[in-house]
């Protein structure tokens, strides 16, 4: 499926979906999510280096709950010319990659966005940038989401996939 065809389902369950982070009156005047252009040099096939020991972390959520996952591996990568590394997670339900860029609080939600990794056949990961997206709370606030840890906040913009959801526009939709 193409980006353009996810985004737009993406925005039609966010527009009449029940499971929707949005409040019926959210839903009343949503349009559309806001997205950078689509970036192919941020659609990455990476080499994950494991780490020895599956070390358990626990994540503190948005409400004060705590997540568990585990440390599966690190991933080296390039932007605009600049190093960047993130650590990948698993649980019973697969990969999850959190992070925060450059552009936290201006562009993208501060407290980071999301990304499942695909694995592939050969062994390396599938990091589609393009497909980041905010978590549930960045809408609503009842919703529970975890936190992005220390060791996943770039020092590099990440110019793909969801923008932030304002708090301007989130007032607007209460």
């Amino acid at each position: 499926m193409d980006l353009k065809t996810i985004r737009a389902e993406k925005d039609a369950f966010f527009a009449h979906h029940p499971q929707s982070p949005l409040t019926r009156e959210q839903k009343k005047i949503f349009q559309a999510l806001e997205y950078f252009p689509e970036a192919p040099e941020l659609k990455l096939e990476v080499t994950v280096e494991h780490f020895p020991e599956k070390q358990v972390v626990h994540f503190q959520t948005s409400t004060g709950d705590i997540q568990t996952y585990q440390r599966y591996g690190r991933f080296h990568f390039q932007v605009d010319g600049q190093e960047a590394e993130l650590t990948i997670y698993a649980d019973q339900h697969g990969f999850f990659l959190p992070f925060v860029d450059s552009l936290a609080g201006m562009q993208t939600y501060p407290a980071g966005r999301y990304l499942e990794p695909t694995l592939l056949p050969d062994g390396k990961f599938l990091v589609d940038f393009n497909l980041a997206y905010n978590p549930y709370c960045a809408y609503n606030d009842s919703w529970s989401c975890p936190l992005t840890p220390p060791e996943n906040r770039l020092k590099v913009a990440i110019r793909a996939g969801e923008k932030i959801f304002t708090h301007e526009n989130k007032q607007e939709l209460t």
